[in-house]
């Protein structure tokens, strides 16, 4: 595939993904919990967001990232398990990157845990990512 081939895939690979509801992608481990899931989010004005969920220890990892262009600009963040809330906070941008990343420790409901991540930025811009972790 030719490098100009690539370039016009990918985003729409991207994009039929992202349309897809709960697309994301699964790892699973040889047994002993280490399952993972991995979702890319949506966003507005130019930022990239995703949320991974990994089983570990009997609960849940959850890691939150967003990348935008501002650099130390502060985010309004909410973090819901099968919609519920269990985090809702300030996070600031690193002041070199404009990234910033939020992990947080959750239960391991019974079944299927489905976490959604809501990120607030400068001028309105918004992410969304939402990503299910298989249960037992």
């Amino acid at each position: 595939m030719t490098a100009a081939a690539r370039r016009t895939a990918i985003p729409v690979v991207l994009l039929a993904a992202l349309a897809l509801p709960g697309a994301a992608s699964a790892k699973h481990g040889g047994g002993g919990g280490d399952d993972e899931v991995r979702a890319a989010g949506t966003c507005g004005g130019g930022a990239r967001s995703t949320l991974k969920l990994k089983a570990r220890d009997g609960g849940i990892e959850a890691e939150a990232e967003v990348e935008h262009a501002r650099r130390s600009s502060s985010w309004r963040v909410t973090l819901s398990q099968e919609g519920r809330v269990v985090w809702r906070g300030a996070v600031r941008a690193g002041r070199s990157s404009g990234a910033f990343s939020l992990e947080r420790r959750l239960r391991d409901l019974a079944g299927a845990d489905r976490v959604s991540l809501r990120a607030s930025g400068p001028g309105g811009v918004t992410c969304r990512a939402s990503a299910t972790l298989p249960g037992d």
